[in-house]
């Protein structure tokens, strides 16, 4: 079960975009996470007139490791780690290690 899932508010908590907040748009892999606003770079376009797109310079957001950003809880805002906990039914569901209430899928 990934503990960061798509949709997730997320705070970076190691690298040069440190204490920056966003919302996870992609899963790039098992490791890997792309959130909006973080690992910004800068990328140079040639134009190709065969699908119509411009040439110039982009701004495109890489993807950054899962181990330098934290589940941000909304209630205490600060980051949390996440923890899983088994409910009666068999169903697993992830819970905040601090307060121990469910996290909402958004």
């Amino acid at each position: 079960m990934n503990k960061i899932r798509k949709g997730d508010e997320v705070i970076v908590i190691a690298g040069r975009d440190k204490g920056k907040r966003g919302v996870v748009t992609l899963r790039a892999n098992e490791t890997r996470v792309v959130v909006e606003g973080v690992n910004v770079v800068k990328k140079h376009v040639k134009p190709n007139p065969m699908k119509g797109t411009t040439g110039g310079i982009e701004e495109k957001s890489l993807p950054i490791h899962q181990s330098n950003v934290a589940i941000f809880n909304a209630t205490t805002g600060k980051a949390d780690r996440v923890g899983v906990k088994v409910l009666a039914d068999g169903k697993r569901v992830r819970v905040y290690k601090s307060s121990g209430e469910e996290i909402k899928v958004a």
